[in-house]
């Protein structure tokens, strides 16, 4: 079958569907027809994160390692535990 001709048949289905059946189409997908964003073109956000590189850089903001991430989730997980 085309591609043509699929597209005909969901016209025609999408023209008779209930309600339900609609939202439940929509829904299925709805993530694939949200466009993409792109954050790199996105000039505040850009910003917003050379900002936070430049203060752990100069010290101005403590960073955490991931194996500082990691001692201390194992720490919690343990203390859940018992």
């Amino acid at each position: 079958m085309t591609t043509t001709a699929i597209r005909e048949k969901l016209y025609d289905y999408i023209r008779v569907a209930d309600d339900e059946k609609i939202k439940n189409i929509y829904l299925l997908f709805e993530d694939q027809m949200a466009p993409a964003v792109d954050w790199s073109e996105d000039e505040e956000f850009v910003a917003e994160l050379d900002e936070r590189v430049r203060r752990r850089e100069e010290g101005i903001d403590k960073g955490v390692s991931m194996e500082e991430v990691e001692a201390e989730l194992e720490r919690l997980r343990n203390e859940r535990s018992k």
